[in-house]
């Protein structure tokens, strides 16, 4: 009954849901899973089989599926207010999550504006940036930088300053030109010998000045996915870099953009990424686990010269900018809930064990000989496979379901981003089962 029932799922989802970042005949050989429950790090379908959800749902699950405390503060939460429009109207959980994140960036950041997903944010951040230098009367200032390989988005703007050719060059023709400059991407292939991560953050961070020093009047704002840019296949760099840009941008009037959308939030180790480089941004933009993964939420957060740019009896010098569910009741709940549990059990100091346990217990792969590159930052890991096979990360996918594990390699890098929940058997078995797939996809 059950396994009629999950095929029946399957079924039904092909013939009317269109997924994302999915070319769908793909499904005529990949599995497609019928999710019915989630507990912990765990998601369940219909037969009862049961998948270690090693990527947090895309990297927005951070404190396990169906977690008990924010559960309740949802519950609580549709007693009182579902939504309200935000034009006009406030509500407390968008002031005091607006205080919170502000007080975690000692107040440098704050005047959260809010929307729904990543892209958005990185819209936001990116018309902002653009809209404060024309109101501060240096419209000239209209160019984006972005990192090669770097990845914000699939909206038109977002898209723009993305430099992933699969995601963008059918678009080619819609979207606004934008400056790419060289990755501080620490593996080998980008590094010369002898070369250490401190040694291509500089060489980077001076492709950046190279082009502030010839275009700074026309450039407004510099995008950075800080410490890993993750799309492009977990892409590590030294926190140098970020500093490095920071005081370039300080220079050269030009403004910062860190999308912390997937890297904030503790994953790599601080709550933002930019605090490891003593920093902070023009803009931060965050999402994906900002709610715990269970509502879409985003915001960025900008600081109040900026704000001020826009404060005016003038409504065309406002940021008119709108999103019907900005700062929802509900989603605001669920990111008060979640930084709560940061407070109340010392997540970040918590995760540092996690951490390393799981670097120790991942060894045996570190040293595989066919693996290169095995590389960690707080919450995430990630190395890249040695001659991999066509089509290795749908196979990788595939076989990782057997093994009871949801993980979805990019390319030829196979990658981790649990949840912050593991205990130490599904540590043990995340790294156990990992080396199994990955063994029995490279064996052919």
């Amino acid at each position: 009954m059950e396994l009629n029932k999950q095929s029946d799922w399957v079924a039904r989802s092909l013939r009317s849901v269109w997924h994302p970042c999915t070319q769908m005949q793909h499904h005529e050989t990949v599995p497609l899973i019928p999710v019915k429950s989630g507990k912990g790090a765990w998601l369940y379908d219909h037969e009862g089989r049961r998948y270690l959800d090693a990527i947090s749902s895309w990297w927005v699950n951070l404190f396990g599926h169906a977690n008990p405390r924010i559960n309740a503060a949802l519950k609580d939460q549709l007693d009182t207010l579902e939504h309200a429009m935000l034009a006009g109207f406030t509500h407390e959980p968008v002031i005091e999550l607006s205080e919170k994140l502000s007080a975690l960036t000692g107040h440098v950041l704050g005047h959260s504006f809010y929307a729904s997903d990543g892209t958005s944010a990185v819209e936001i951040a990116l018309k902002m940036s653009f809209h404060s230098w024309r109101n501060n009367g240096k419209s000239g200032k209209q160019e984006f930088v972005c990192l090669k390989g770097s990845y914000h988005g699939e909206t038109i703007g977002a898209l723009a300053v993305t430099d992933v050719a699969l995601f963008k060059d059918a678009y080619g023709p819609l979207l606004r030109a934008s400056q790419t400059v060289m990755s501080p991407d620490a593996r080998n292939a980008n590094a010369a010998e002898g070369e250490t991560a401190a040694d291509v953050a500089r060489r980077a961070a001076a492709d950046v000045e190279r082009l502030f020093a010839e275009r700074g009047d026309q450039i407004a704002a510099i995008i950075i996915e800080p410490l890993v840019q993750c799309a492009t296949g977990m892409a590590m760099h030294d926190p140098l870099y970020l500093k490095l840009v920071r005081e370039l941008c300080d220079r050269h009037s030009v403004h910062l953009i860190l999308d912390e959308i997937a890297v904030g939030c503790g994953r790599t180790g601080t709550f933002f990424a930019c605090e490891q480089a003593g920093v902070w941004p023009d803009f931060l933009c965050l999402s994906k686990g900002i709610s715990g993964g269970y509502l879409p939420l985003s915001l960025v957060m900008t600081r109040d010269e900026i704000y001020q740019a826009f404060y005016s009896s003038d409504v065309t010098r406002g940021f008119l900018h709108s999103h019907s569910y900005t700062g929802n009741p509900l989603a605001c709940r669920a990111a008060l809930a979640t930084l709560q549990i940061f407070e109340e059990d010392d997540v970040l100091n918590a995760n540092r064990a996690k951490a390393e346990r799981l670097t120790a217990a991942l060894q045996p792969l570190a040293r595989h000989r066919q693996v290169r590159n095995f590389r960690q930052r707080g919450m995430i890991w990630a190395f890249d496979a040695v001659d991999a096979a066509p089509h290795f990360s749908r196979r990788f996918f595939a076989t990782a379901v057997e093994h009871e594990l949801l993980m979805r390699p990019i390319g030829s890098t196979v990658y981790m981003m649990p949840p912050y929940i593991l205990d130490d058997e599904e540590i043990d078995g995340l790294a156990a089962n990992t080396l199994a797939v990955f063994d029995k996809v490279m064996a052919g």
